[in-house]
């Protein structure tokens, strides 16, 4: 891992250096992303993974003769007005050494999977929240009563980010009873059909042996809100204090934003690992293919409903009801169904508003332009 601090790149490395002892890939270089850069390679371009992002300029990771080097590098030639296509933590980077003090990016390599959440704002926009991610570990405290409805929320979200979501819950050496703990993880698998559901304890070690083995070798991004432990958790599988940690307030169990920025850490066993500040709210955005993974189990039951287009609340020969009804399906989880569904349509809806309107404004705009200057050719001709 290089030296928190960033230095300025001095000096470049050869293509064959690049692509046959592939410096970077203990942060997931591999022959694909050689491929995608070979394009840029002959034009004294280096590759790089963002590893921080703050204010427009980013900390990236290059080749180095001796290894890698941290870079500080401007984001001004690949500004957008898209919140989807800025760069984020997990990017992979074309950058520009430059002979100043900093280097640029001058292009990013196609994504593999992107998180993304509704902006906490009334603009109906997306904020990607990580790039290029094989894992997703949800970080759910157990120092406060379970809320499987934010377990559903952060699972939708990942398994339709492409990458494969987990969740831990964390401090579990709170909980010292075995069979409460075991009903803990089971009804967190029953909110998440098919993830992995582990209890861990950075106090304790419990279960960490598990989560590193499971971590190793890939990309990982921490979601959670803050006090999830997310920091800790984070120390605990690295083995050393990289991330700064606070107390959780007494008071509500709520944590404070330790984590302030996006940053991508190198775990000892291989593979990388994102953390990220706590979420206070996570929005869902274009989620409809990863609310249909982890609400399987009501997918399945709406199969056999009378109408194909059944919204599971009053009408006749409705499964997903019969069902809850004979207790086979909690109406608890019926009722989260319907709420993130809602959500997703509505932002979906509010899009597509959105976009409508800006195509009418740039209309609008194009038809003003046309008619001044027709009204300056007239005057020209007379």
């Amino acid at each position: 891992m290089p030296a928190a601090g960033t230095t300025r790149f001095e000096g470049s490395i050869p293509l064959s250096d690049i692509t046959a002892a592939h410096p970077l890939t203990a942060y997931g270089w591999d022959a694909g992303r050689a491929q995608e850069f070979t394009p840029y390679a002959e034009r004294g371009l280096l590759p790089g993974r963002l590893v921080r992002i703050d204010r427009g300029r980013v900390d990236a990771v290059v080749p180095d003769a001796d290894g890698v080097r941290t870079v500080l590098a401007s984001t001004a030639p690949v500004a957008t007005g898209d919140p989807l296509k800025v760069p984020c933590t997990g990017d992979w980077a074309v950058i520009d050494p430059g002979s100043g003090p900093d280097a640029v990016v001058r292009a990013l390599l196609p994504r593999r999977t992107a998180l993304v959440r509704s902006a906490s704002s009334k603009r109906s926009e997306g904020q990607i929240l990580a790039a290029n991610v094989d894992t997703a570990v949800v970080a759910v405290s157990l120092a406060e009563p379970l809320d499987l409805g934010r377990v559903e929320r952060f699972v939708s979200l990942a398994w339709e980010s492409g990458a494969t979501p987990l969740v831990a819950l964390t401090k579990a050496d709170l909980v010292p009873d075995g069979a409460g703990l075991a009903h803990l993880v089971a009804d967190t698998e029953g909110a998440a059909p098919g993830v992995q559901v582990l209890a861990v304890s950075a106090a304790t070690g419990a279960g960490l042996d598990v989560l590193t083995a499971v971590l190793s070798g890939g990309t990982a991004v921490l979601l959670g809100r803050s006090g999830a432990g997310k920091s800790t958790l984070a120390n605990a599988v690295i083995g050393t204090d990289v991330q700064h940690v606070h107390a959780v307030r007494d008071r509500d169990g709520k944590g404070r934003h330790t984590t302030t920025t996006r940053d991508l850490l190198v775990l000892p066993a291989g593979g990388v690992l994102i953390d990220t500040p706590g979420l206070r709210g996570v929005g869902m955005w274009d989620a409809e293919g990863g609310l249909a993974r982890t609400f399987t189990d009501v997918e399945e039951l709406a199969d056999g409903c009378r109408f194909h287009d059944c919204a599971h609340t009053t009408e006749p020969g409705c499964a997903v009801l019969a069902a809850v009804d004979a207790g086979e399906l909690a109406e608890r989880r019926l009722d989260s169904y319907r709420k993130l569904l809602r959500e997703n349509q509505y932002l979906a809806a509010r899009t597509d508003a959105r976009l409508r309107a800006e195509l009418r404004r740039d209309w609008k705009q194009k038809q003003a332009l046309g008619r001044h200057m027709g009204e300056r050719k007239r005057g020209q001709r007379r």
